[in-house]
């Protein structure tokens, strides 16, 4: 295995992106036993909402990066502007709750909400004004410089602006709907993630009026021009030249409201809290409760107003006194408002702006040696899929081929984030059609995706699929099929677990990992699992999964507890953590004991992480790596030395209070020699990148490694999609022998 970075050298962060240090920064060279923090010291964790933000900042950097293709660092600049929609929308909507209803509750790391809430403001307004400085000086430029314009209404030649007229009259006016605000009429509803156009317009007896007209978010956002050469443009290819949908609009507002004087026009953007409460207690109908929580969502208070820097403050104390928010509430941009439009021109067809297009391998273990189906394989041995290097295709085909098997008597699975025209849907609908038992669990719950969920849930329950909605009081984010088959005078149960959605459109975007097995104690597992779900059953002890909020925890806790002993007898504990997030007080606490007793903690952390690696008699043998790249790091991987005899598990859940203790989630062990040894790989490939990986300092803030932009930085992601089809290339004996350079001792 790849042991600990902490040899590796690192470089600042630009200092564009660098932030000033935490209040809670921890002192160095605190080695004397009496200067150790206890463990329940808030000054040894990091606030989770910062640590959220310093996430966002890493997506930036990815935008920041002239490495990255031109368009997708445009991309990145559009996920950086959704997720901190999302942030606003369930975090500060969360922080805010907290502040307005007095809670006193105090964050991990001991600050208020409205301590938070500050800290919160000032990174944002930070990630804000960089994120806009690039567009305009560097983005926008180098877009223009391969025939991509994006201009500004002003900059369209007479010619230009006659078209975008004509567009306007054609294409956009019928939708518009202008709504104006005084005694007769209410402020208008504005809802949630909509861009809009605050209006001054003056009658014939000069009174001046205020409207709003929404820029529809049907229409696209970036229209084309397409005729002649603009003022202060070189003549180029004008299929890619745009001008924004706001500015078209503000353009011909006259003839909106004919007869007045057009005084002002400014765009603002409102984002509203998410986060309804599903009173499932009280319901008796699930579906319907999580239906009306939707219609309540459009609703709910507004935690941000994104507003034009040219905005007057008249005009602001309008939409602030009637949206009922502070100024802590309001953000001053530059143009465009809402940048997580520029999504659209990833669309156009420039694929040297692009990352290289790359074929997902079907590995060789699943074609077959003489035309075997997928269930003949599974009962030679285990198989493991790396997603999205490897194709989602055998999922699909597991579902499918359990559909029209006439040996197969049930298919049951948990469905959270399916997406659209789903296959796996089309299998389970076909198996029904062919008169199998079909059980599926949909969690409504799922934040963002419910009306997408209750759309399927109806649809398969229409079918005659016994649907079942979600348990009260939980989520249920595991990952798990089962497909029961006759085979004789017995019974075979053929499972696959996961730690990513049943969804092929994120399996081409995030890294996950894929297990099929017909383990027999797997297979029973998963049978009382189902039924705990779709019926009532008593408390299980599973034999070899571990299941929140079960027995994940403790069993969790009593394999780090196993290391640490093995360690006080002299073998060398190695821990390796691959998640998405780790936030849980206790399991935090965990690491620390396990760092203190001299185990070697290797994590690699996409998003959030609460943990500070480093610090003096807590944590020195910790190391925490964030990679950020192409595809979204979603996969979770648990190893544990135990001697020598390792054990690995993979599944759906993170270290988080939520994961442990408030959802259904799976986590199970790999043990085919065979396997381990592909995931140890995975593993030793992660811990090696050098290229887009990120080393959290004791202070809260992330490094770059000093080699990061030197030809020969190791890109893990990259390593994967060259190697695709060359499984087991790194032993763990030497790995990563064939890099000049390798970054661990």
């Amino acid at each position: 295995m790849a042991v600990s970075p902490q040899s590796q050298s690192v470089s600042q962060a630009p200092a564009q992106i660098r932030p000033e240090p935490l209040a809670a920064k921890v002192t160095e060279g605190a080695d004397q036993k009496s200067s150790i923090p206890h463990l329940d010291d808030p000054s040894l964790y990091i606030n989770r909402e910062l640590s959220l933000l310093e996430f966002q900042r890493r997506v930036l950097e990815e935008a920041q990066d002239p490495a990255n293709p031109l368009l997708e660092r445009v991309k990145f600049l559009s996920i950086l502007s959704s997720n901190l929609d999302e942030f606003f929308m369930v975090r500060v909507s969360g922080l805010i709750t907290q502040l307005t209803s007095g809670a006193r509750e105090v964050s991990i790391d001991g600050q208020s909400p409205s301590t938070q809430l500050q800290l919160i403001r000032e990174r944002v307004c930070e990630l804000a004004a960089a994120a806009h400085d690039l567009w305009k000086h560097d983005l926008m430029p180098a877009l223009e410089q391969v025939g991509i314009r994006i201009l500004d209404f002003s900059q369209l030649s007479d010619e230009q602006r006659s078209e975008m007229r004509d567009y306007f009259v054609r294409n956009v006016f019928p939708v518009l709907t202008p709504l104006a605000f005084d005694p007769g009429r209410p402020f208008p509803h504005i809802s949630n993630r909509s861009l809009n156009i605050a209006t001054v317009v003056k009658d014939k007896d000069g009174v001046e009026h205020f409207a709003r007209i929404k820029v529809p978010n049907t229409i696209s956002q970036l229209v084309a021009v397409s005729h002649g050469a603009s003022q202060g443009t070189a003549p180029g290819d004008s299929r890619f030249t745009f001008v924004w949908l706001e500015g078209v609009i503000s353009a011909n507002l006259r003839l909106l409201f004919p007869g007045m004087e057009i005084v002002e026009a400014h765009p603002f953007r409102v984002t509203r809290d998410a986060e309804v409460a599903v009173q499932e207690l009280e319901s008796d109908d699930l579906l319907e409760t999580v239906e009306e929580a939707m219609m309540q969502r459009r609703f709910l208070n507004v935690v941000r107003l994104q507003v034009s820097t040219s905005m007057p403050d008249d005009m602001v104390e309008i939409l602030t006194s009637n949206l009922e928010i502070g100024a802590r509430e309001v953000y001053d941009l530059e143009e465009p408002v809402g940048l997580g439009r520029l999504s659209q021109l990833y669309g156009l067809d420039r694929p040297d702006l692009k990352d290289k297009e790359f074929v997902a391998a079907i590995p060789k273990q699943l074609v077959g040696e003489s035309g075997e189906d997928l269930f003949a394989l599974m009962r030679r041995e285990d198989l493991l899929l790396h997603h999205p290097f490897e194709s989602f295709q055998p999922v699909v085909d597991f579902l499918r081929q359990a559909s029209r098997d006439p040996l197969v008597l049930a298919i049951k699975m948990t469905l959270y984030r399916v997406g659209h025209d789903s296959p796996i849907v089309a299998a389970l609908l076909e198996a029904v059609e062919a008169g199998k038992e079909v059980a599926v669990l949909v969690e409504l719950k799922a934040r963002f995706d419910e009306e997408s969920n209750i759309e399927w849930a109806r649809k398969l329950e229409d079918a005659g699929v016994h649907v079942v909605y979600g348990l009260v009081g939980l989520k249920v984010h595991s990952k798990i099929a089962l497909v029961v088959r006759s085979e004789g005078d017995a019974i075979r149960r053929y499972i696959h677990l996961g730690t990513g959605n049943y969804n092929p459109a994120t399996a081409r975007l995030y890294t996950d990992l894929g297990f099929f097995t017909c383990d027999e104690e797997i297979g029973d597992d998963a049978t009382y699992f189902f039924n705990a779900l779709t019926g009532y059953s008593a408390r299980h002890e599973p034999r070899r999964l571990l299941v929140a909020p079960v027995n994940l925890r403790q069993r969790l806790q009593d394999l780090i507890l196993r290391e640490i002993e093995l360690g006080k007898k002299g073998e060398r504990g190695h821990l390796i953590f691959k998640m998405n997030a780790l936030e849980d007080p206790e399991m935090m606490k965990m690491l620390y004991r396990a760092s203190q007793e001299g185990v070697q903690v290797d994590l690699l952390v996409r998003g959030l992480c609460c943990l500070r690696p480093g610090v003096p008699g807590v944590s020195e043998n910790i190391h925490v790596t964030s990679i950020v790249g192409r595809f979204l790091e979603h996969s979770r991987i648990y190893y544990f030395r135990n001697g020598g005899a390792e054990e690995i598990y993979v599944g759906s859940a993170d270290l988080m209070r939520r994961n442990l203790s408030h959802r259904i989630e799976i986590v199970f062990p790999v043990r085919s020699a065979n396997l381990i040894s592909r995931l140890k790989e995975i593993l030793d490939v992660s811990l090696a990148d050098t290229a887009k990986a990120r080393l959290l300092q004791p202070d809260g803030y992330y490094v770059r490694s000093a080699s990061a932009e030197s030809a020969g930085a190791m890109n893990s992601q990259s390593w994967f999609l060259t190697h695709q089809d060359q499984p087991y290339m790194m032993s763990a004996q030497n790995p990563i022998s064939h890099w000049p350079s390798p970054p661990f001792r």
